[in-house]
């Protein structure tokens, strides 16, 4: 074959070509006033989406078949909404334009409805617009974990073994790390009834990232808590463990065991970690998470955010109106008169009287107790929920986001006390006894993209069958290769640029 004719094949072969060569589109939404990202704007190609996040940015995975000259669809509550084909999206960077707040006159009716009548028209038309029943829905969920203490103060009232003393325990601080983070990304396919707790989901792909350094210095710290077990305590003892009115006895062997090759105990935790039983609680454990947010949707009358259901147990003002795209909403503010725990804003469809997002926030803890020296304290549920309506016309979900925070305090004394029935006289041998004040604060952070929500039958649901054998694929610093070749949404800069102090080992 010659060159000429060779050029001429690879020439029609690049301009027939799909864009699908393109495999992806990746870019930064940004608002073209202000320069700012656009977070949890909606991006749209032939009915499949993606969320952009916090930081405005996303990437959408291309299907077989996408045609340049197919149109991408941009959208965000209080912005013009933009669609053109994709070959006219160049550069890093799209930008949305702030959509002015046009007069009052512009919602579409006939009357000029109170906040309590427009929730009451969003509940009449909740059936009609949402998906009730059973849906196929291919989603991922991003859980972040950020942990660290507050406080960790003690003091030591009486020590009978030398060792275990005031050097040792500042070490055993210092062992323990005073953050930590933990990130876990998973994509997969949920089915079921979002009213019912009863789902079934078929995981694809999983990640953890996470520092082991810390599990590294807590395994050194239990080796050398062994060692001067050990040298100061007779094997044939047991132990109080005594915490002010509450104790427990302990067998000396249980403190520790015999000595085993430490490459031995490496092979034998992996081997325990990949079982199939590690399989399944994980599995489950995804499945619950995702089965306690999607229950907890405002749609459904028996969720926390009840607004839409109890609506008289709130103050509602009619805040202001805006847009996404051309569709007018309503922005409907809600307070709790009394005992509720949320407060946030509504974005309400105009038209069809759909609740399209809700922004919450708790007023007031949602469990705080203190007993005898014990404190919890959830603090903080704070987050978002977006709907979009699908190629039927019905609206399902799109993202959710919540972060959670609580408090952990521990005030109370301790004691540790070694006895010995078979040593004549006094059946005490040694004694620990500390005083400890020590605080604890988590924010969990949870994330859910929905890309397509699809109707399917009671059989189809029943018939299907969960194999639960994906483990997550454990990463010691951020891998951008683990996901290509699925649509995710987009990490954050945190996790972009997180960095184990340890690396894994080969």
């Amino acid at each position: 074959m010659n060159k000429a004719k060779t050029f001429f094949i690879w020439g029609l072969y690049i301009l027939f070509t799909p864009f699908l060569l393109a495999q992806t589109l990746t870019s930064t939404v940004l608002d073209s006033t202000t320069q700012k990202p656009v977070p949890y704007a909606t991006v749209l190609l032939n009915n499949k989406g993606v969320i952009t996040n916090e930081e405005g940015k996303f990437t959408f995975l291309m299907d077989e078949g996408v045609q340049e000259m197919d149109s991408l669809f941009i959208s965000c509550i209080g912005y013009e909404s933009i669609g053109k084909p994709l070959k006219e999206f160049k550069g890093k960077t799209i930008l949305l334009a702030p959509k002015a707040i046009e007069l009052r006159e512009v919602i579409v009716s006939n009357k000029d409805y109170t906040p309590e009548e427009i929730l009451k028209l969003v509940e009449d038309n909740i059936e009609k617009n949402y998906h009730y029943g059973f849906t196929k829905k291919r989603l991922f969920l991003r859980e972040s974990y950020s942990n660290y203490i507050e406080k960790s103060d003690y003091r030591i009232k009486e020590s009978t073994i030398p060792a275990l003393n005031r050097e040792f325990l500042d070490s055993v601080l210092r062992s323990v790390p005073t953050n930590d983070t933990y990130y876990t990304e998973v994509l997969g396919d949920l089915y079921g009834n979002e009213e019912e707790d009863d789902q079934k989901l078929d995981l694809i792909k999983a990640s953890e990232l996470y520092d082991k350094s810390s599990r590294l210095d807590l395994e050194n710290l239990e080796e050398r808590f062994n060692e001067i077990v050990k040298k100061n305590v007779k094997t044939d003892s047991y132990f109080k463990v005594k915490s002010g009115l509450f104790g427990t006895k302990m067998d000396a062997d249980e403190l520790f065991e015999a000595e085993v090759d430490s490459n031995d105990v490496k092979s034998l935790n992996k081997e325990l970690e990949e079982t199939t039983e590690r399989k399944k609680f994980f599995s489950n454990y995804k499945k619950r998470t995702l089965a306690n947010l999607y229950t907890n949707l405002p749609i459904f009358e028996d969720s926390d955010y009840n607004v839409l259901w109890k609506s008289r147990r709130y103050d509602l003002t009619l805040e202001a109106f805006t847009f996404i795209g051309d569709k007018a909403l309503y922005v409907i503010e809600f307070k709790p008169k009394r005992s509720e725990e949320f407060r946030g804003k509504l974005y309400i469809d105009a038209n069809d009287f759909a609740l399209v997002k809700m922004d919450f926030e708790n007023v007031e803890p949602l469990r705080k107790f203190k007993l005898l020296g014990i404190s919890l304290n959830e603090y903080l549920a704070k987050g978002s929920i977006l709907f979009g309506k699908d190629g039927d016309g019905k609206y399902s979900l799109r993202y959710y986001e919540i972060t959670k925070g609580n408090r952990v305090g521990f005030k109370r004394p301790v004691k540790i006390i070694e006895k010995n029935k078979n040593v004549k006289g006094r059946r005490k041998q040694n004694e620990l006894h500390l005083k400890i004040d020590a605080a604890f604060n988590g924010r969990n952070k949870y994330e859910v993209v929905v890309f397509e929500t699809n109707p399917i039958s009671e059989s189809a649901f029943e018939s299907f069958t969960e194999k639960k054998n994906v483990l997550p694929q454990y990463m010691p610093n951020y891998d951008p290769e683990f996901w290509q070749g699925y649509s995710i949404m987009e990490p954050n800069t945190a996790i972009k640029e997180f960095t184990s102090e340890v690396k894994e080992e080969e």
